[in-house]
Formats: structure tokens, C-alpha cells, sequence
């Protein structure tokens, strides 16, 4: 894989879809209720690392797939994972239990850690894992003040 993935750059999209939907037609229904600002720059550092380097493969910082179908691999996990994010989606617009929202908060981070590890990408694993304890920590919390 050269320095732009194709497949990261489409995976990103597939998870902003939902949420541009969401935020166009229900602009209240995401309050944020837990201010621990900490946590909140977390979860915004994590995101767009996660972003930025599913899309660009810095060289000297990831090391391509590390096994022979490496990439199909790849493509099977990452569809599935990317199927269950939107089948959460779906789910989601009818209720809000803790279950939803944790799946929500947790089947990215699971993708971009994934990708991470398949694409002995060293940012994407560090930003993954800050992505991980920041979004998940927070759909937690927010379910809990509800």
C-alpha cells in the first residue's frame, strides 16, 4: 500500500455518513453531557489521528501488511466492522440503551485499532488507542447522565 489508502480514505467515510445524517436531521440529539474536558480533548485528538492516518500512510511510521493476504484480511474485518457500525446505526434510531451507544463507541475504535495492527501503523495504533479511552469513556459516561 503506497502512502494514500484508498480504503481507510472510504472506511472514514462510511463512519462520518451516519453522523452527518444525524447531525443535519437531529441537531439536539447529541448533547454532550460529560464535561471533563480532559476525556473530551482525548477523544478529539484520537479522532482525527485516527482519520488522518487511515488515510495517509506516513513512511517510516507503518510497515504495510505484515502476513501473505494481509489485505484481504484487511477488507473482510474492516467491512465487517464497518457493517456493524451501520447496523448500530440503524438500531440506534430506535432507542438509545447503553448497548447502542457503547456499540457505537466501540466498533470504530475496534476498526481503527484493527487497521492499525494490520498495517503495522504505529500513529494509528498510539491515536486508536487515545481514540478508544476518550469516545468509549464518553458514550459511557453520557448514557450514564441520562
Amino acid at each position: 500500500m503506497s502512502w494514500f489508502n484508498y480504503y481507510g480514505l472510504i472506511a472514514v467515510a462510511i463512519i462520518l455518513i451516519p453522523n452527518l445524517i444525524i447531525a443535519i436531521v437531529d441537531k439536539g440529539s447529541f448533547a454532550n453531557r460529560y464535561n471533563n474536558k480532559a476525556i473530551i480533548a482525548l477523544e478529539q485528538i484520537g479522532r482525527y489521528g485516527c482519520m488522518l492516518f487511515m488515510v495517509f500512510n506516513v513512511p517510516y511510521t507503518y510497515f504495510n501488511f505484515w502476513f501473505d493476504s494481509g489485505l484481504i484480511a484487511y477488507l473482510i474485518v474492516n467491512g465487517t466492522l464497518l457493517a456493524l457500525y451501520i447496523l448500530g446505526w440503524i438500531i440506534f434510531r430506535n432507542g438509545q440503551s447503553a448497548t447502542i451507544m457503547l456499540w457505537l463507541s466501540i466498533v470504530p475504535t475496534l476498526l481503527f485499532l484493527f487497521s492499525g495492527i494490520m498495517l503495522l501503523s504505529i500513529p494509528l495504533i498510539i491515536f486508536s488507542i487515545i481514540f478508544g479511552i476518550g469516545h468509549i469513556t464518553i458514550s459511557y459516561k453520557n448514557r450514564q447522565s441520562r
